[in-house]
């Protein structure tokens, strides 16, 4: 079953595993190189921000991918946006290209099929016992089925969208484009290339929306991304509140 993979990559397959990236940063701390992609069938305790859970059923992808020393720990977190855009074009690869408009990537994480959730993508990482830093950027998609999500998320899938998207011709097509990312991101060094192409693909950019923090709801306008890949939120004040990490909402019209 395995698809072709670009060069230097590599892939574990499992018919079922409680988490993906879990094995992945396993495999880190056993020494295993990068370029590994970890795959199941099934999760079954999977992950998404903020500790939630992130289940995945058959017909649907999850997929991590470990890179070891990608670059340091606080460059590597902009890993996320990479994944977004290669993960946006490789859908795209196979649904075509008047889907394109239809998707679009929702800050931080989130890759989005007509307004609603369709995929997430997470990045953990950590400093291994020889010192060096791994990064695993986990990614989960709703090919042919979807969670209820909470919160206020509303979620779909690319089958109940009319999209058939089958997962291992996703996976196949989604090593590919993160390999062409990963390359183009050049440790960070080419991350402002990388922001423009996120931002190209994003949703709500000039927009009202709603940024969720453990302090409070904020209201603004998504007004770009700063060279850090954090959020900057125009408010009715005038001011610019600078946002690395947050729930946002779309609040204009659907």
């Amino acid at each position: 079953m395995d698809s072709a993979l670009p060069p230097g990559y590599r892939r574990e397959h499992h018919d079922s595993l409680p988490s993906s990236n879990a094995r992945a940063l396993e495999a880190a701390r056993a020494g295993v190189p990068t370029g590994l992609w970890v795959t199941a069938g099934v999760q079954t305790a999977g992950r998404g921000r903020r500790g939630r859970a992130w289940s995945t059923d058959g017909g649907n992808l999850a997929a991590s991918l470990l890179l070891v020393d990608p670059a340091p720990a606080a460059v590597a977190a902009t890993l996320s946006f990479v994944a977004g855009v290669a993960l946006h074009r490789a859908a795209v690869d196979l649904a075509g290209p008047a889907v394109a408009e239809r998707l679009a990537l929702k800050w931080p994480n989130d890759l989005l099929l007509d307004r609603r959730k369709a995929a997430g993508i997470l990045v953990e990482g950590e400093k291994l016992a020889s010192g060096v830093f791994a990064a695993v950027i986990g990614i989960g998609v709703n090919c042919a089925s979807h969670p209820e999500l909470e919160g206020g998320y509303k979620a779909t899938d690319f089958a109940e969208r009319g999209l058939p998207v089958s997962s291992e011709d996703l996976f196949g097509r989604l090593a590919l484009r993160a390999a062409e990312e990963i390359a183009r991101w050049d440790r960070g060094e080419g991350f402002a290339d990388t922001r423009a192409a996120w931002l190209a693909r994003a949703a709500g950019v000039g927009e009202p929306i709603r940024v969720n923090l453990p302090e409070g709801a904020f209201d603004g306008r998504f007004e770009a991304l700063d060279e850090d890949g954090r959020l900057v939120l125009a408010e009715a004040n005038g001011r610019h509140r600078i946002v690395g990490a947050g729930d946002v909402f779309l609040t204009g019209a659907s």
